[in-house]
């Protein structure tokens, strides 16, 4: 028999002391928890290096740290006139102007702050809490497409780079360009940037064209409601806009204010005080031409032909152009068109001829059918620079420019070319010519009869005269003796470019022009002799104010005839004001400053002419009706229907504004000599009627009269004494 242990009960459990040697059951217990700690190490690892791996793969997506140092959005190319006013600009998509952080007020960068990124000084290009909010917002409502969040250096970004997807990609890349703009930036150049390149919905590209488009304002001065407006439409350009939803625009508006209360940026009773008041916008079309439409695409059109040899975009370069116009010219122009235009225009429509017409149309039809049509331009004849232009009746309804795109007849007011090519070749303005009917013979055999205007013919005339009271006659006869040959010549020299055909008829203004060369020409006498090209592009500056082009004045200049030839040409034509057929000028206006021109009209009344210049300007207008088959009507010359337009718009320049007035210079190779009205040469003490007339000294005639020579009175006197 076995003898048991001493102090230990049968059945007691020994407890263990010893902790030595661990039980197979607690060792096999304590090997899954490691698993899983290793486990979760390795996917915490795997995890890193997947969005280690992501984050490379969409960092080689982000736009290269060179271009975010040199951020370069599309900006709108202005216009500009010589007064100063910005009459334009010209942009693709994208109306932007840049503007420097120092004029954008400070109730705006406050309104942006308090209601997008109230941390925005204090976080760099990313805000974590914001994120964090974001990330538990959008797994609650099972939103996996990165809502909120947004920094204003974020937003930045996406509207540099990354458009508007809802995705978590964009929000990442957002993010990480963010950070680098931050590096890059710093806080006042990410708000510069921020204002100058957001959209701001209707054609509004940053904070400047948004203010002008809404308000007709410059950013400098905005008020406090109109900036909170502009900040609210950011939320949304097309569901806040201020022109489509007023109502909506207005709340978000207010809601803008309040968060400005709420960041302590605007006190309550300002707040109480602003929300009750309505938009007040006032509304700019950026696609509408308001100052001078046709002068402004006529300078576009040159643009375009520039841009390439500049080697600029215009209109995504923000170019400043600096033009020859002046406003309040182009203002007064405007105003003389609207004076004159329905009293010539009722008269077009009264004729007899219209009669038939309007009873086989419609009213709509026949007033586009009969709408006189009008070329109106001014320029500084020493300079070339147009000061004013207008194409047409209305620019809406067509931009054809009539100013710089018809040609038309020019019919008696391309006279002065032909009598400019005579006294420049020794004839005189006493040189005398048969009023009486001529039989031409055109170089395809047919036979030419011209006739005066009135019809009447009558005896000798001297060239002064023909010119004065515009006979035709004369006129043909006269380039018999030039030869259109010639007078062709002289007109390419005054600068007329379109083909000139070299027939007997020319000298009546049988061959087309372009009505800015014919008034650009008509300069030539206003400037003594010298004749400059047309120009209404100064100088082109980059957007950094460096000047990539500027005409040379000197190469648009050219002596086209001697100041003695122009002296006496100029002479001639201010008699045509004086007492010719441009008299209306001093009866009808009151207009006695020097002034020279002529009139002209085509055959039925097709194109009606009034050419006129003074020292200081030189001014042309075209009268007529597009469709060739209809014409202005009898009795509609160029005196009755195109010279109103220039003295209503003469006169107002020289009573309203303030300009140096010039004098026409005088020529001490010129000499004035008592001519005989009957005999049309040298006066003798005994000619009853005398004039004086003007001559180069090179031509001067050297005749006497011979009717009035003292010897019939002396032979006279002598038989009385027997």
């Amino acid at each position: 028999m076995k003898r048991k242990k001493r102090g230990t009960p049968t059945g007691t459990r020994i407890p263990q002391t010893s902790t030595r040697h661990t039980p197979k059951t607690t060792r096999a217990f304590k090997k899954p928890a490691a698993k899983r700690k290793i486990i979760i190490l390795l996917l915490v690892v795997a995890f890193i290096a997947a969005a280690g791996i992501y984050l490379y793969y969409l960092s080689q997506d982000l736009p290269p740290l060179t271009k975010l140092e040199q951020i370069d959005p599309a900006q709108a190319s202005q216009v500009f006139s010589a007064d100063g006013q910005l009459i334009y600009s010209f942009f693709r998509l994208e109306n932007r102007k840049f503007i420097p952080f120092d004029r954008i007020p400070p109730h705006l960068v406050n309104a942006l702050l308090s209601v997008e990124d109230r941390d925005f000084y204090h976080h760099w290009g990313i805000n974590l809490a914001g994120i964090a909010r974001s990330l538990v917002y959008n797994i609650i409502h099972l939103d996996l497409k990165g809502q909120g969040a947004s920094t204003i250096t974020m937003q930045l970004a996406r509207n540099l780079y990354f458009g508007f997807a809802k995705t978590w990609n964009r929000k990442i890349k957002e993010a990480l360009t963010a950070l680098q703009i931050e590096r890059t930036y710093s806080k006042q150049e990410i708000l510069n940037m921020y204002l100058n390149i957001n959209f701001f919905g209707s054609n509004a590209y940053g904070i400047q064209a948004a203010a002008k488009r809404y308000f007709d304002k410059e950013v400098d001065d905005l008020t406090v409601e109109e900036g909170a407006l502009l900040i609210g439409v950011l939320k949304g350009q097309t569901f806040y806009s201020p022109i489509r939803h007023p109502e909506r625009a207005l709340k978000r508006r207010n809601v803008v204010l309040k968060t400005m209360v709420d960041n302590g940026k605007l006190s309550r009773a300002e707040y109480d005080s602003l929300k009750q008041l309505p938009l007040k916008l006032n509304l700019v079309d950026p696609h509408e031409m308001k100052i001078a439409p046709y002068f402004t695409e006529y300078v576009r059109r040159q643009l375009n032909r520039l841009q390439d040899s500049l080697n600029v975009d215009v209109y995504e370069d923000g170019l400043r152009i600096y033009t020859s116009l002046n406003t309040e010219m182009q203002r007064l122009m405007e105003l003389a068109v609207a004076r004159r235009v329905d009293a010539i225009q009722e008269r077009v429509r009264r004729q007899r001829a219209f009669k038939e017409l309007r009873e086989s149309v419609d009213d709509s039809t026949f007033n586009e059918l009969t709408t006189m049509q009008i070329a109106f331009v001014a320029l500084d004849p020493a300079t070339g620079h147009i000061l004013a232009m207008i194409g047409g009746r209305d620019y809406k309804k067509s931009k054809f420019n009539r100013v710089t795109q018809m040609k038309r007849q020019p019919g008696s007011s391309f006279k002065p070319f032909l009598y400019t090519a005579a006294i420049d070749n020794g004839y005189t303005p006493a040189d005398v010519y048969l009023n009486q009917p001529t039989v031409e013979i055109n170089a395809d055999g047919t036979r030419w009869t011209p006739k005066n205007f009135n019809g009447k013919v009558g005896g000798m005339m001297p060239l002064r005269e023909a010119l004065r009271k515009s006979v035709n006659l004369v006129a043909v006869r006269l380039i018999a003796d030039i030869t259109p040959q010639t007078v062709v010549q002289y007109a390419r020299a005054f600068g007329i470019t379109t083909p000139l055909r070299p027939f007997s008829s020319l000298a009546l203004g049988s061959s087309e022009v372009i009505p800015l060369e014919l008034v650009s020409a008509y300069g030539t006498f206003a400037n003594n002799g010298i004749h400059v090209k047309p120009v209404s592009i100064l100088r082109i500056e980059d957007k950094n104010g460096n000047i990539i082009y500027q005409p040379s004045p000197e190469g648009r200049r050219k002596e086209v005839i001697s100041p003695e030839t122009n002296y006496i040409m100029n002479d001639m034509l201010q008699d045509v004001v004086r007492r010719g057929t441009g008299y209306a000028i001093r009866r009808d206006f009151k207009f006695y400053h020097p002034a020279g021109g002529k009139t002209g009209t085509t055959n039925d009344y097709t194109n009606a002419w009034f050419l006129g210049y003074t020292p200081d300007i030189v001014a042309g207008v075209w009268v007529g009706l597009d469709d060739f088959q209809y014409n202005l009507g009898p009795g509609m010359t160029g005196a009755a229907a195109a010279l109103p337009f220039w003295g209503e718009f003469m006169t107002m320049v020289y009573d309203s504004l303030e300009f140096k007035h010039h004098k026409f210079p005088d020529n001490s190779k010129v000499v004035h000599l008592k001519i005989c009205k009957e005999t049309y040469k040298l006066a003798t003490p005994y000619c009853p009627d005398v004039y004086e007339e003007v001559f180069n000294m090179k031509y001067q005639p050297t005749e006497k009269c011979d009717v009035h020579s003292g010897r019939l009175l002396r032979k006279s006197k002598r038989h009385k004494r027997f």
